[in-house]
């Protein structure tokens, strides 16, 4: 049976539970059940720490797992990154009291939660700090004196606004949700690489809008050079003399200025839906 390492909470743990789902796997938790079984799939879910996570795959425990990528290179396992999810997606960075910004981190105590990232990100710098590991609510840890600076991943950086601090610098690491595995995903067993596939399909088809609508003939060339699709646009004739219905795949984030664009061109009937999966 395959086996999928799952975060158990936060908002990695949402985001997998509902990719899977639209994947097609029979995943629900009721409750804190540490393991689900989908028997017609044969794969058995496992939810854990999301830091733990790579752990667990690494080791061979389990086959595969969703986990940050931020918790990944923390780990220093050498798994592979198979997938990025699409959710969970916040940078990595150091913070600095507001009074103290453009300062630099030599010589300074940095709180983190992830210390193997950051110390090779310093050695990359040639930067000397020294460490403070906690495990979580870094922030207040320079208004206790623990720390002069801090090293976690920020999302919207309102918790660090509250806590007087602002980011210092580029980000360290970008980060969001990912499927990992020990090999790539051509080495993995049939039942890990159709998981591996379900994923990448819902994955992409949320890049992507299918854009329906009637277009004049006269105006075909211009309206498919609008909407050229991933091949070429579908094309049927309509009883309406003049006119064709034209299907094509888009980009989400252009699909209003498309329906802008084939409006001012004369098109009629302009449907924009979204995709629930694909094979691209």
């Amino acid at each position: 049976m395959l086996q999928i390492a799952l975060p158990n909470k936060g908002k990695l743990a949402g985001g997998s539970i509902e990719l899977l789902q639209a994947a097609g796997y029979r995943l629900s938790r009721a409750g804190r059940e540490l393991s689900v079984r989908d028997a017609g799939h044969g794969v058995a879910f496992y939810f854990l720490r999301p830091r733990d996570i790579a752990i667990y795959v690494s080791t061979g425990v389990l086959d595969l797992g969703i986990t940050g990528r931020d918790m990944l290179v923390d780990s220093r396992t050498d798994l592979v990154e198979l997938l990025a999810l699409g959710f969970g997606a916040a940078r990595f960075h150091y913070a600095l009291p507001k009074d103290a910004r453009g300062s630099s981190l030599e010589g300074l105590r940095i709180a983190t939660s992830y210390p193997d990232l950051v110390a090779r990100d310093l050695a990359a710098r040639g930067i000397h700090a020294q460490l403070v590991p906690l495990d979580g609510a870094v922030e207040v840890s320079i208004q206790l004196g623990v720390a002069d600076a801090i090293a976690d991943v920020v999302q919207t950086g309102q918790t660090l606004a509250d806590a007087g601090l602002e980011v210092s610098g580029p980000p360290i690491l970008e980060t969001e949700a990912i499927l990992v595995a020990r090999e790539p995903v051509e080495n993995l067993d049939q039942g890990a690489r159709r998981l591996a596939e379900r994923l990448r399909g819902i994955v992409l088809a949320r890049e992507f809008v299918m854009v329906e609508y009637d277009c004049p003939e006269e105006h075909l060339d211009a309206a498919c050079a609008i909407t050229p699709g991933i091949e070429s646009p579908t094309l049927a004739p309509l009883s309406k003399s003049g006119w064709v219905a034209v299907k094509a795949m888009a980009r989400w984030e252009e699909a209003n200025h498309i329906m802008d664009a084939l409006a001012e061109l004369g098109a009629k009937g302009i449907l924009i839906t979204e995709i629930r999966t694909c094979r691209i």
